[in-house]
Parts: C-alpha cells; sequence; structure tokens
C-alpha cells in the first residue's frame, strides 16, 4: 500500500455495533491493520451515541443486539445522517433480510462470515464514497429520472411528485446506475461491479433485494426484469 493510499484510508472512521466482544475485536483488528480508524459499541444505545459522536464513514451492525436491536439502530442512525451499513446477521430469510434493507442498511453479511470478505466489502464501500465524492465536485447531470421518480445527482435526493423519498445510499447508486443508461440491460453481476464493487456468489440475492426495496420506494414501475437476463430501467425497449 503506497503511503497516498494509506493516508486516505487513515481519514475514514469505521464504527462495528456488535454485542459479541471476540467478533467485534477480531473485525476491528483486521480493519486497523488495513489502516482503517476503528471504534467499538457493544449494544444499541452505546452504537446510536457512538455514531452521533464519531460521525463515521461507515458502520458495521449486528442485527441481534441488547437494548435496543440492530433494525431500530439503523433507524436512528439513518435519520440523522445518511451512513453506508453493513449488517451482520445470523438470520437469513428474505423477510429479515429485506426488513434490514427498509430500514437503511446497504449490505448484510450471515454469520459466520469471512473477516476476509467483509474487510474486501468495507474497501469497496469506502471506495464508492470517494467516487461519489468526486462525482459531486467535478459536477455532470443533474436530474434524471427513473420511472415516476426523480434522482438529483448532486443533492443525492430522490423524490416522487413533490414528495421526498428516503433512500440508502446503496439504493440511490443503484437507482443512479439504470437511470444514467436507461437503455441498458444490466446483469446481476454488472450491478453488483458498478454498485458494490464487488463479485461474490451471495451477491445476486443482495442485488434482489435491494431491487425489491427500490420498487417499494419508487414504484412497481420503476425496474423492471428482463428474465434470463437482468434489470433495466422500466421503459427500456429492446
Amino acid at each position: 500500500m503506497n503511503e497516498t493510499a494509506e493516508l486516505t484510508l487513515s481519514l475514514h472512521t469505521i464504527l462495528i455495533i456488535e454485542d459479541e466482544a471476540p467478533i467485534a475485536a477480531a473485525v476491528a483488528a483486521r480493519l486497523r491493520s488495513e489502516g482503517l480508524t476503528v471504534e467499538i459499541a457493544s449494544d444499541g444505545h452505546a452504537g446510536v451515541a457512538a455514531c452521533e459522536r464519531l460521525k463515521p464513514d461507515l458502520v458495521i451492525l449486528d442485527l441481534m443486539l441488547p437494548g435496543i436491536d440492530g433494525l431500530e439502530v439503523c433507524r436512528q442512525i439513518q435519520s440523522n445522517r445518511a451512513v453506508p451499513v453493513i449488517m451482520l446477521t445470523a438470520r437469513d430469510s428474505e423477510e429479515d433480510l429485506l426488513r434490514g434493507l427498509a430500514t437503511g442498511a446497504d449490505d448484510y453479511m450471515t454469520k459466520p462470515f469471512s473477516t476476509r470478505e467483509l474487510v474486501a466489502r468495507v474497501h469497496a464501500m469506502l471506495r464508492r464514497v470517494e467516487r461519489q465524492a468526486e462525482a459531486l465536485r467535478s459536477g455532470g447531470v443533474e436530474a434524471l429520472s427513473i420511472g415516476a421518480a426523480t434522482l438529483n445527482a448532486v443533492t443525492r435526493r430522490a423524490s416522487l411528485g413533490q414528495e421526498n423519498v428516503h433512500l440508502t445510499p446503496t439504493e440511490f447508486d443503484l437507482a443512479l446506475t439504470f437511470a444514467s443508461d436507461p437503455e441498458r440491460v444490466f446483469t446481476r453481476e454488472e450491478l453488483l461491479g458498478a454498485v458494490w464493487g464487488y463479485d461474490v456468489a451471495a451477491g445476486e440475492r443482495t442485488v434482489d433485494s435491494h431491487i425489491r426495496s427500490l420498487r417499494s420506494k419508487l414504484g412497481a414501475d420503476s425496474i423492471r426484469t428482463v428474465h434470463g437476463v437482468g434489470y433495466a430501467c422500466h421503459g427500456d425497449m429492446t
């Protein structure tokens, strides 16, 4: 790792909200060895307070926490400031995953998980944050449409008519990917690379869950399924 990369990483703060001390310590040690600043909170209330104090660049959040659970923690921290969240869960049902995404999680991993893979996802998400900041500095097209919704690429806000729609950072990037190239049909693998910055076996389920969440927020007609291929902005003609 070169000096510039080390400096960039050292400017990022990661908050781990996890009540299982061995897991929290192992993840924190690995992230610190990568040059990141890491703090740990061991319950929901402490996690919310730490997030308000630290203003972290990314949160790793366990779903099952004492005090208040991870879903409520996610709601509270996202209501104050949009922050990327990777949720850790021992649950694997579609309903639980969708609930996590609906409250503001950007990605999830099911326990037991690979620490190496988690670190790779953290890096991918931080790189995406950097690209977003660069895009804002360089300007470009401000308003794009997806279905009946409008996306403002500068303010990173979505709206349906006169109503603002709260999207997580990942949901916004996914919607923006479709809106920026409305005639293209994207495979799940292409979406993983463009939005999440990684391609893993479990990634297709992540894409599908986020598509469902986007449709629930922006309307069922915002994204259409192209069977056997992937997804496209609604109205694309192939």
